[in-house]
């Protein structure tokens, strides 16, 4: 699975991403994902999890994009200001596993975990 990837890839590089979303042929992926005996809904999982690749299949493409950046807009600053206190006060192991866990959260656990923060904020000003 590991060459397949590396080969979409180097295929979405050569065709300007992550500057740009690029698409590939939705029927033809899974053909070649098929013949090489791999889920291709493996291989988009893969993507996204360990390289960040976003994917939308549609019909006729599959447009990929680089994983959006969680979105913090709305935060109390002073509650931002507080927990960049605290992670800087990590040591570099510490920091290194929170940031991993945050990035393999869903949208909806990232924002679950913002409403909880912000709420618990409140409790200790």
């Amino acid at each position: 699975m590991q060459s397949f990837i590396e080969q979409i890839k180097k295929n979405l590089e050569k065709n300007g991403f992550p500057d740009k979303r690029v698409s590939l042929p939705t029927e033809k992926m899974y053909e070649i994902a098929d013949q090489k005996d791999l889920s291709f809904n493996t291989v988009l999982k893969e993507l996204r999890e360990k390289y960040e690749i976003d994917s939308e299949v549609g019909p006729d493409k599959i447009v990929f994009s680089k994983k959006a950046a969680p979105n913090f807009e709305g935060i109390d600053p002073e509650m931002m200001q507080k927990a960049q206190d605290m992670m800087s006060k990590m040591d570099p192991e510490q920091l290194a596993k929170i940031q991993e866990q945050v990035m393999n959260m869903s949208d909806e656990e990232r924002q679950e975990i913002l409403k909880k923060a912000q709420t618990m904020g409140g409790m200790f000003s």
